[in-house]
């Protein structure tokens, strides 16, 4: 199989390509990327080691680049963030090239706009696009149909992700918390969609080897998908928190401080440098938290999947995992079409999988009960 990988420079896309290069099957790997230095550097590492590397310069903002691009490959994938600026870019071009497409998209409205604009067109075109194929959204939606289908019907489901300040991603993870922190989000309330004022409200959550943890409520893709594919669903939130720190963030987003894009970037570039004043540690792990409630046999039932694991890692391998699965076609669908993970990935095969790559999804806060 042939993958090209957009942002795969990048700090989430350079792992991806790391695992991709050395993955059976796989016959070549392309990072597509402005920063072609940083590109060659990768590609040389990883010569040699498995699937052949190579580099292409691509503006992501010119749409007959991208397909250019695109064209000839079995799977375009995409780390290129900020979402909310480029998943609708790639998603149109990987249509317009006969392309398969996945993305570890986790922006509300991207993913959103992607489903309402970009089905039809996958459909008829016979493409399959993956929005949201990453830890969250991604793996928290792979645990949410799993547990889902242990139920007769489910009706609430939660995903709380403790993301601390200090986990890496650099401007474009930055970006992504300013924007979903941000205005109005949507959420889905009473078997529909609403919208809510970002980080309005807040609520204490346990979270595995952390503790309790300050979470609030902020704009991610789960609340738009689940209630989409899983059908029953009458309420379906996402919560953050950032822990030490969390305040400087959400304070200002509260008084409406990054409400437009040339705030949100020019914020980002202003804090992009604070990473470095960890002294070269490695990035902090988080922990994700998914809560499903339903009934079952005429009974109220809820099971809990959780983890804990560093952002890169977790996020570039499940992209990794989803894209060779896309690619062989080991999906629980055939027609094309815009899907998230939880509506065309089989579960228990996916959990499997991400199990092997040592990322281990638990049953129990103590992380003694794996999920089989």
């Amino acid at each position: 199989m042939r993958i090209i990988l957009f942002g795969g420079a990048g700090d989430m896309g350079s792992r991806a390509v790391e695992d991709l290069a050395i993955a059976s099957g796989v016959d070549q790997v392309t990072i597509a990327d402005r920063n072609v230095v940083a590109a060659d550097k990768l590609a040389a590492t990883l010569r040699g080691r498995g699937a052949k590397v190579d580099v292409k310069a691509v503006d992501a903002g010119d749409h007959d680049s991208l397909v250019d691009a695109m064209r000839g490959y079995d799977v375009a994938a995409s780390a290129l963030g900020p979402f909310y600026r480029f998943e609708a870019r790639l998603v149109r071009a990987a249509i317009e090239a006969g392309v398969d497409y996945a993305s570890i998209c986790d922006d509300w409205s991207a993913a959103q706009s992607v489903l309402a604009e970009f089905d039809g067109p996958a459909r008829a075109g016979g493409r399959i696009i993956i929005t949201g194929l990453g830890t969250s959204p991604g793996l928290s939606n792979v645990c949410i149909r799993y547990l889902a289908e242990q139920m007769d019907r489910t009706r609430r489901v939660d995903v709380n992700v403790f993301q601390p300040l200090n986990s890496g991603g650099g401007e474009a993870v930055l970006r992504h918390m300013l924007y979903i922190i941000s205005g109005e989000v949507a959420v889905w309330r009473e078997g529909r969609q609403a919208m809510a004022p970002a980080c309005g409200e807040e609520r204490m959550v346990e979270f595995p080897r952390f503790g309790r943890i300050k979470v609030w409520n902020m704009g991610h893709a789960e609340p738009v998908t689940v209630p989409r594919f899983i059908p029953g669903v009458e309420e379906c939130s996402f919560f953050m928190g950032f822990g030490l720190g969390a305040s400087l963030l959400i304070w200002p987003a509260q008084q409406g401080l990054f409400t437009s894009e040339s705030r949100i970037d020019w914020t980002a570039r202003l804090l992009a440098p604070l990473e470095h004043l960890t002294g070269g540690q490695q990035p902090a792990p988080g922990a994700l938290r998914v809560d499903v409630w339903g009934e079952k046999d005429g009974e109220r039932v809820h099971r809990m999947a959780c983890g804990v694991g560093q952002m890169r890692e977790a996020t570039a391998l499940c992209l990794s995992a989803g894209v060779q699965m896309l690619a062989r076609k080991e999906l629980t669908v055939k027609e094309g079409g815009v899907y998230a993970p939880e509506a065309c990935l089989d579960p228990a095969a996916f959990v499997s999988v991400m199990r092997a790559k040592g990322i281990e999804a638990y049953e129990d806060l103590a992380m003694t009960k794996p999920l089989t």
